[in-house]
């Protein structure tokens, strides 16, 4: 964080000090975001597309939107009068081939012909594995809506949400008192031994079976923080892990962490975790 607050000074101070040029920052450069139509990209599985309709139709509010195939996509992205909420794939360094799919919002613009990476990026959020979805994105499909819309608005505001990404909301779980918190039992690291969290999860803090955990999401369960881990469905060595509490009735993005995995730290909600979330709850 302290990076980007020194990186935005840097591009300031010299431009507040000279009186004439037009402080170009991201906020600046999706403040036209709800004013453009949002291009949801449906990309040809006939099962995920009508998922993603349903949920669009049902509570996307901050834009107009209009829904495009792939091939549509590639002809417009060029532009900047559109927006473009799409499935996108991530391939960290030492991976061998995109482990990762995550949600995208981009601006459409100049550069977008030399690739996805070169469109200015609003928001992505982790939503399955590259290779093997499990389905559970399916489920939390409703809440990544929300909080890319949420985010998105919270960017057209303050830089530093535009700047500082999903990683901003970790800190809301200082925020969270003693609301209810359900865990997958695939959703914390295979190291974390029972003895610790028999010690360390109060008596509001449960861990379920991932059909239960998801049950809360789907019930729209009031005060409760429900865990979603996204991996690759075979994790090696420095491929990234990424860890989130959703809450179920509000969608609220209270935890948002990754971590790289290594022989030592498998894929879930490690020990290091743990310590932050229970670091201001009362042990009941």
């Amino acid at each position: 964080m302290k990076k980007i607050i020194t990186l935005l000074i840097s591009v300031m101070l010299p431009l507040l000090a000279s009186g004439q040029a037009q402080i170009n920052t991201k906020k600046v450069k999706i403040a036209d975001f709800t004013e453009k139509v949002t291009k949801v990209v449906l990309n040809g599985n006939e099962f995920y597309d009508a998922a993603f309709q349903e949920e669009i139709a049902a509570r996307w509010r901050i834009s107009p939107y209009e829904f495009c195939t792939l091939e549509e996509f590639e002809t417009l992205k060029g532009k900047d009068n559109h927006y473009f909420l799409l499935t996108t794939q991530g391939q960290f360094r030492k991976e061998t081939a995109p482990g990762l799919q995550f949600l995208s919002l981009v601006k459409g613009g100049k550069g977008a012909d030399k690739g996805i990476d070169n469109m200015l990026e609003v928001v992505s959020v982790p939503f399955a594995s590259a290779e093997y979805p499990s389905g559970r994105e399916l489920v939390f499909l409703p809440a990544l809506l929300d909080i890319i819309q949420a985010h998105t608005l919270e960017s057209m505001d303050h830089d530093y949400n535009a700047y500082g990404g999903l990683a901003n909301s970790a800190s809301n779980i200082t925020k969270a008192g003693d609301m209810e918190i359900i865990f997958s039992e695939d959703d914390l690291a295979p190291e974390i031994p029972q003895n610790y969290i028999d010690r360390k999860f109060d008596s509001m803090m449960t861990v379920t079976d991932e059909d239960s955990a998801d049950g809360y999401i789907i019930d729209n369960a009031p005060n409760t923080l429900v865990s979603f881990v996204v991996a690759p469905s075979d994790p090696g060595i420095g491929s990234y892990c990424y860890k989130m509490l959703i809450d179920a009735g509000t969608h609220k993005l209270y935890y948002y962490r990754r971590h790289r995995i290594s022989a030592r730290n498998g894929a879930g909600f490690l020990q290091e975790d743990i310590e932050k979330i229970t670091a201001h709850r009362t042990k009941r």
